[in-house]
């Protein structure tokens, strides 16, 4: 949530920083500003609405920026509506010290009124202004202070989270960076250093990176990095390399970010294999997982599992309930991550609490791995982005090595969490003695062939938005699935919702008896996920129940099912595979059938109303 970049070194800083921004326009797009220290001043601007606001702004100036040192910011509100003036960078009442942050002050109110009194004026809303202030006020007291120590001294009166980055015309030749709950990436390039809220901004200048952690704070200056917790006792840190590259965080010929990541999702199922498939000539199949062998032993003995995550991960991580309880033989339950640590969750050292976060940085999930972890439990990420504090302060845990994920609606990262959700369960299943040799070289011959097989789906995407253009005139949808496939028909609703604004509601097939089918009439489709498994006759009686009340469906079925086609209005076909994989095929057409129902609509699929990718704040 709120996107951060900053620049400091030898070249001209403002191109840098309207580029991170773009970069970052995912985390929130309601208003963005820039603040550059010219060599004689500090120069800011900042507009309602996209980064393009912000550039068309720029390009009106009657002179040219140029500048070596910038912080820049594009935001998701929280306190304040978007408006200019809510805009980050905000600053102090001299206009000497420019801040950006992400996170929230939950004492700014406090704060607020207690600087009001000393005579500080605030210009907005929100509550980042009280930290320019903050920091102002050892300036107003001594005029020869370093601009970190203003900032660590203000940081001390402040209750929440933060990432930061300042620049102060009192101290020009530096940006100073901090961090409380909110990513932070520090970028090492030749003689210049980056700040960030995650690699997108930074990986087009350098692939080399240090993650700033929990209450540590930089100093970056055009020679050097100086890293030091909030008590200024210096830190070494190890400098990392994004594995990735800037093209992977581009369109390539795709007309949005959603709709190449749905097709990625082949090959982000692909990685989440690589290297991880046992399939030996003789013997049973398995899995090998390397970021867990630390804690295998202790995995092994655990009595329950917890799944705890948020929005589609969570929905993942419901499939994957059915993963440990079928094939590990493992009692296991899943919680909203939000939830989780406010219902006092009965856990101990001999549960597995699996948290799920696409970028690691969840602020719900972290909280849940943090309370698991007080209660003894030990705590497994399955995450996406490599150094992110889910990886970090989980006891071990499952890379998706998806690589970058833009588009606000998740698809293959939900994908790619599916496939390490199956890796785990095989390989307990295995080392528990509950999955069989014959079994565990079908599961590792099918896993390996899912990838064509969701090829195969992807292929019909031309009909799929032809369906999307015959369904188009409804606004209310009812998507229903038994066993895998209800929490498959989580997602779909969901997608529909988040990028297409139509309502959706996601029902178990045997609760639409329940209430649900009070709804169904000629203009409430439902779209009904039928494979053949062993739950297929229940929800083709489910669909002859809609079709009784005039409802329309459209179905998503087994290639060669003939029975459906008499039914169902419209059909999807799948390929056949094993009923634990069917999540990885049937949301595919789902995924589809959202992304051109946004698109005919006329929407922005990459960047839905109201939402962000990366939900940091609680």
């Amino acid at each position: 949530m709120c996107g951060i970049v900053g620049y400091i070194g030898k070249r001209n800083a403002l191109p840098i920083v309207i580029d991170g921004l773009r970069a970052l326009e995912y985390r929130g797009y309601d208003s963005a500003g820039v603040a550059l220290w010219d060599g004689a001043k500090i120069r800011f601007e900042k507009a309602a609405g996209r980064v393009s606001a912000l550039e068309s702004r720029l390009s009106r100036k009657s002179t040219l920026w140029n500048g070596k040192s910038a912080i820049a910011h594009t935001r998701w509100a929280t306190h304040g509506k978007p408006s200019d003036r809510n805009a980050h960078p905000h600053a102090d009442c001299q206009g000497g010290i420019f801040v950006v942050h992400n996170g929230i002050i939950e004492n700014y109110a406090e704060l607020r009124e207690a600087l009001i009194r000393e005579g500080h004026s605030f210009l907005s809303e929100t509550d980042t202004e009280v930290l320019a202030h903050l920091f102002e006020r050892p300036f107003l007291s001594s005029g020869k202070i370093f601009l970190e120590d203003a900032v660590l001294e203000g940081l001390r009166h402040v209750d929440g989270t933060f990432g930061i980055a300042v620049i102060s015309k009192h101290d020009p030749e530096k940006i100073v960076v901090a961090r409380r709950g909110s990513p932070i990436i520090l970028g090492v390039g030749d003689e210049e250093y980056l700040v960030a809220s995650d690699a997108s901004a930074i990986v087009g200048v350098t692939k080399n990176v240090v993650y700033l952690h929990d209450n540590e704070a930089a100093v970056l200056a055009p020679s050097q990095m100086q890293i030091f917790n909030l008590s200024k006792k210096a830190i070494q840190k190890s400098v990392d390399k994004i594995d990735w590259d800037i093209s992977q965080a581009q369109k390539g010929g795709f007309d949005h970010f959603m709709q190449k990541e749905i097709f990625e999702g082949p090959s982000a199922l692909e990685n989440v294999f690589l290297g991880r498939l046992i399939d030996p000539p003789t013997g049973g199949g398995s899995a090998k997982l390397g970021g867990i062998v630390a804690v295998r032993d202790r995995l092994l003995r655990a009595k329950k599992i917890i799944i705890s995550a948020c929005g589609t991960s969570y929905y993942a991580g419901l499939v994957g309930k059915h993963y440990f309880e079928e094939f590990a033989k493992i009692p296991a339950s899943v919680e909203y991550a939000s939830e989780f640590r406010y219902s006092n969750p009965v856990i101990d050292s001999d549960t597995a609490a699996i948290f799920i976060s696409q970028s690691g940085e969840t602020a719900d999930t972290l909280e849940a791995l943090r309370e698991a972890k007080k209660r003894g439990a030990l705590a497994l990420g399955i995450v996406n982005v490599v150094g992110s504090t889910i990886a970090r302060e989980s006891d071990a845990g499952v890379y998706n090595h998806a690589g970058p994920e833009i588009g606000v609606a998740s698809t293959k990262a939900f994908v790619s969490q599916l496939g390490a959700l199956a890796l785990l369960a095989l390989f307990l299943g295995r080392e528990r003695g509950a999955v069989s040799d014959v079994l565990g070289q079908k599961l590792v011959r099918e896993l390996k062939a899912m990838p064509a097989k969701m090829k195969r789906v992807l292929s019909g995407d031309a009909e799929i938005k032809k369906l999307a253009e015959k369904y188009l005139k409804y606004k209310n949808f009812l998507y229903l699935g038994r066993k895998y496939q209800f929490p498959v028909a989580l997602e779909g609703a969901l997608k529909l919702k988040e990028i297409s604004y139509r309502h959706a509601e996601g029902y178990a097939s045997g609760e639409m008896k329940h209430g649900p089918i009070a709804l169904i009439d000629e203009n409430f489709p439902t779209v009904a996920l039928a494979p053949k498994d062993p739950v297929y006759e229940k929800i083709l009686s489910n669909i002859q129940e809609i079709k009784a009340r005039n409802g329309r469906v459209l179905a998503v079925a087994t290639e060669g099912d003939a029975k459906i086609g008499k039914l169902a209005d419209d059909v999807i076909f799948i390929p056949q595979t094993l009923e634990m994989l069917t999540p990885l095929l049937s949301v595919i057409p789902l995924q589809l059938f959202a992304y051109h129902t946004a698109v005919l609509l006329g929407l922005d699929v990459d960047k839905p109303r109201n939402l962000a990718k990366s939900v940091t704040v609680e």
